[in-house]
C-alpha cells in the first residue's frame, strides 16, 4: 500500500488531525500536507511512519 494511502485511513480510523500526525510521527506537522502534494518519502521516512502506526494501533487495542 502506498504509504499515503495508509496515513490517509489512519488518519480516519483514529481520527486525528494530519498536523497531529505529522508532529507526532516524524516531527513535521506539514508531512500530511506534503504527502498531499505529491512528497515521496525516503525510505527511512516511510519506515518511522509505518513503525508509529503500528504503534498507536497496539496502543489502541491495548487499552
Amino acid at each position: 500500500m502506498h504509504i499515503g494511502r495508509l496515513v490517509e485511513r489512519f488518519l480516519r480510523e483514529m481520527n486525528m488531525p494530519p498536523t497531529t500526525f505529522g508532529r507526532k510521527a516524524i516531527n513535521d506537522p506539514r508531512f500530511v500536507r506534503d504527502l498531499r502534494n505529491g512528497r515521496e518519502p525516503r525510505a527511512g521516512t516511510a519506515g518511522r511512519v509505518i513503525d508509529f502506526i503500528a504503534r498507536e494501533r497496539a496502543q489502541r487495542d491495548a487499552a
